[in-house]
């Protein structure tokens, strides 16, 4: 039979539990609805930096000369993995969902004898793969969304991922990020961002009604523009990446700890009942002892 002081314990240890998971649900929650709104306010931009630098591609004739975040480096050798996620935990699989994306990429990628390395912005990222792959660990950055998430951390990371391409420490760059649709719901997406991924011929000439596009006269040529724009298109698709991952992680924790604080409610509702019944048999048994103590009188 438990004893009645441990039960007490450990009712009071959930209820402080909870107290707890509920005030992160609600710091989550707080900080939800302002990430979602900048998450979606971001697509339609990186979306349509996306499609008009597909347009000037496509009215290129050939690749040659073209600035090397279009044209690449002709090899694709040395893959760079940017995986973003989250510097704290207790988020349901927000974090455990993008490790486990990692880890199959980077099986299939040294399956085709191609060389990974991998940048993590994020603390849990790293932690989570520094024991089968932390060799692959080029650098981690840390606290990137403590303030929330700025456009000069995006533009940093970036910079810092095209210096190491014009210093040709990789060829191809994939970046990893939870896409926030709701807050039960993030999905994996992985996103080629160096080069700049060519675009179907379909997308190029077609425009979403099915209409040929109309043809554009620039100036000056395109690939003094394609100079300009890649190097922004690079800061704002890692910007977006942020962004829906900032948005997705705070669904999930909020999701997380909604669950936490609905099982600890339960929990002590089942210790309440247990530690009634057992004080209700301890006062029965001394009652006994009582009675039959008097009747041996």
């Amino acid at each position: 039979m438990p004893n009645l002081k441990d039960l007490r314990i450990r009712i009071s240890s959930v209820k402080s539990t909870q107290k707890i998971t509920s005030a992160m649900k609600m710091v989550a929650a707080s900080k939800l609805r302002r990430a979602e709104l900048e998450a979606e306010a971001a697509r339609p931009y990186a979306d349509r930096m996306e499609r008009m630098l597909a347009a000037l591609t496509a009215s290129l004739p050939t690749l040659e000369g073209a600035p090397k975040l279009l044209a690449g480096t002709g090899r694709e050798d040395v893959h760079m993995i940017v995986v973003v996620t989250a510097d704290r935990g207790l988020c349901g699989g927000f974090n455990a969902n993008i490790v486990r994306e990692t880890r199959r990429r980077v099986a299939d990628l040294q399956a085709q004898g191609k060389t990974v390395k991998l940048l993590c912005v994020g603390r849990k990222g790293r932690d989570a793969l520094k024991r089968d792959h932390g060799d692959l660990i080029v650098d981690t950055i840390e606290q990137w969304a403590r303030a929330g998430v700025e456009f000069d951390t995006a533009r940093g990371v970036a910079g810092r991922l095209r210096d190491m391409f014009e210093g040709g420490d990789f060829d191809v760059c994939t970046v990893i990020f939870n896409r926030f649709q709701s807050a039960i719901s993030q999905v994996v997406t992985v996103q080629q961002i160096i080069p700049f991924p060519a675009p179907a011929d379909d997308e190029v000439n077609l425009d979403v009604l099915g209409i040929p596009k109309a043809l554009y006269y620039l100036e000056p040529t395109e690939g003094e523009i394609l100079g300009a724009l890649l190097p922004s298109n690079l800061s704002v698709q890692v910007f977006r990446g942020l962004l829906e991952s900032f948005a997705s992680e705070q669904g999930a924790r909020m999701t997380a700890m909604d669950n936490a604080t609905r099982n600890a409610g339960e929990m002590i509702d089942n210790l309440t009942l247990t530690y009634n019944r057992t004080r209700q048999a301890y006062i029965t048994k001394e009652l006994i002892e009582i009675i039959s103590g008097a009747e041996a009188l």
